[in-house]
């Protein structure tokens, strides 16, 4: 995990397949409006789900990773309630990974907000 994960709140756990999911706890440091998930919150959540998710694709090899594009969609306003995010590597190539990811409360299947990274992949 990240300083910027740790500074969200943000704790690490995996899903049946032992893909990475972070779990964001709902507290009064990630409020937007009242009664809300902040937005800067929930998009950092879902950049530290996607580069997990990179991690965990990568394995034990020693990459730099440094981000081009960063897309978010917001689809619904944060409930005061607990958050997840996971991402998913759609390509990974030699200098570039493309990855999506999703941050769900109750339901995975009725996504917050998604997201679209690039990342350069700076090989040691």
């Amino acid at each position: 995990m990240s300083p910027y994960a740790d500074l969200l709140g943000a704790t690490l756990e995996r899903d049946d397949d032992g893909a990475p999911v972070l779990l964001l706890p709902f507290a009064d440091h990630v409020v937007g409006r009242p009664g809300f998930l902040h937005g800067g919150a929930i998009a950092g959540l879902l950049e530290q789900a996607a580069l997990a998710a990179l991690r965990h694709a990568l394995g034990t090899r020693q990459v730099a990773v440094e981000p081009v594009t960063i897309t978010v969609d917001f689809q619904r306003g944060g409930r005061p309630c607990d958050t997840r995010a996971a991402g998913t590597v759609t390509r990974l190539g030699t200098r570039v990974a493309n990855i999506e990811a999703i941050a769900w409360q109750d339901d995975r299947t009725r996504p917050i907000a998604a997201a679209r990274m690039n990342y350069l992949l700076e090989r040691g």
